[in-house]
């Protein structure tokens, strides 16, 4: 076997920066009470139809329960 075969020089692999990654949002208990002056404060208002232990899901311009379904409207900021 011949040697004659050049090789192709290697050329510098640049490092892509990988993009940073987002911040993951709290979840459990943490996002649905506050502290404030040693009293417990709900942080999301709780189903009409279901009652107490029944929170609403935050979807930007509603509240739903992920219970019943029961939905209301947030009032239109102007």
């Amino acid at each position: 076997m011949s040697s004659d075969v050049e090789e192709a020089p290697k050329e510098k692999i640049e490092k892509v920066e990988k993009p940073e990654k987002k911040k993951k949002q709290e979840k459990g208990v943490f996002t649905l009470y506050k502290i404030e002056n040693d009293k417990v404060v709900r942080l999301r208002p709780t189903c009409e139809r279901c009652g107490p232990g029944y929170f609403m899901a935050d979807h930007g311009d509603r509240y739903t329960c992920g219970h019943c379904g029961f939905t209301r409207y947030k009032p239109a900021e102007k």
